[in-house]
């Protein structure tokens, strides 16, 4: 879920950055081609990178585990909290480093679309800042699609986590999804999917009660009669 998180928001940010007609040329030219390269390559290959060059040869992170082996599960402990949190690095960043850029170049595409409507340069020939329009007119709108992109993929979050769970090894849901595919274990996996289930629906509802807050057009009224 952190990595989703921290995934969208810099996604969402950076394409729109990207889209917008008033960022350098130069500075699309050195992000953009890194970003196709993420959005492209698989995340067990961004996985396997990361523990090679990062954990292997830098020793700047932990290879795997979920924190250190020498330390009990104790949460309260500001060893243990700091000893998880940088075992947490690398999963964390293989998944954004994939999210990111897909939410990036998704973002990217829609800010060039909404900047020809007829509101944003209404918003341009009131002498608008140029903040207000980039955040209030063009990102607001702009990032409905990514929203509901987002909706879906909470729901996938356990599939999409189990390689960097599996390559790190990484104790989480999405490991256990692995485990038992392995294991046969049927009773597990139906739980699993069901969790799954139940994630979308929440995630699409919770959805369904933002969008109003960010596109006036949507409003949600009792028909009487």
């Amino acid at each position: 879920v952190i990595g989703v998180a921290i995934a969208f928001t810099l996604g969402v940010l950076l394409g729109a950055m990207l889209g917008w007609n008033k960022t350098p040329q130069w500075l699309s030219n050195i992000i953009v081609p890194p970003l196709l390269v993420f959005s492209s390559v698989p995340q067990f290959l961004v996985a396997l990178v990361l523990i090679y060059f990062v954990a292997f040869r830098w020793r700047l992170a932990p290879m795997g585990g979920a924190y250190p082996q020498t330390m009990q599960e104790d949460w309260s402990s500001i060893p243990f909290l700091l000893g998880y949190l940088k075992h947490a690095m690398l999963p964390i960043l293989t998944i954004v480093l994939v999210e990111a850029s897909n939410w990036a170049l998704g973002m990217r595409a829609m800010m060039v679309t909404v900047e020809g409507e007829d509101y944003a340069t209404f918003a341009e020939a009131r002498g608008l800042k140029s903040s207000r329009i980039f955040f209030r007119y063009l990102m607001r709108n702009a990032m409905l699609p990514s929203l509901t992109g987002l909706a879906l993929r909470l729901g996938f979050i356990i599939t999409g986590a189990s390689v960097a769970e599996t390559y790190f090894n990484y104790m989480g849901i999405g490991n256990t999804l692995g485990a038992a595919i392995g294991q046969f274990d049927f009773f597990l996996l139906y739980g699993i999917v069901i969790i799954m289930v139940m994630s979308i629906a929440l995630a699409t509802f919770i959805m369904d009660m933002v969008y109003p807050l960010l596109d006036p057009r949507i409003t949600y009224r009792a028909q009487k009669g």
